[in-house]
């Protein structure tokens, strides 16, 4: 049995297609794997001090890969505003909620830049 089947068995699945959800924890571990082989293999290169830039970059883009195929294989009970629901009954909630929409804001704006970087 894969994770692919664990999946599709979910007993409360979250609504989204299954397909697009799939491909996406595929592709995400797939790049990760794919960016610490070349970070490893960056790494026996002779020429260490020319590729210190791109082993971070692999590094980096390999455990926000990790991190995003683990978060999207979660189906349960998912909200991705739940803070935001008790903001007004817990002090905690609110300054969460609040970081969470500054943190998504920031993410949109950096992901607007990366698609209009260098046109």
């Amino acid at each position: 049995m894969t994770f692919q089947d664990v999946v599709k068995l979910h007993p409360q699945p979250i609504g989204l297609d299954r397909d697009a959800l799939l491909r996406c924890i595929e592709e995400c571990r797939e790049c990760a794997a794919t960016c610490t082989a070349c970070a490893d293999a960056s790494l026996a290169e002779g020429d260490l001090a020319h590729l210190v830039r791109v082993i971070r970059c692999c590094l980096d883009c390999a455990d926000a890969c990790e991190a995003t195929s683990r978060v999207v294989t979660r189906q349960t009970a998912p909200d991705l505003h739940e803070c935001e629901r008790y903001a007004g009954h817990h002090e905690h909630c609110r300054v969460c909620a609040e970081a969470c929409r500054r943190c998504k804001k920031a993410c949109d704006d950096l992901l607007d830049a990366i698609g209009t970087f260098g046109h």
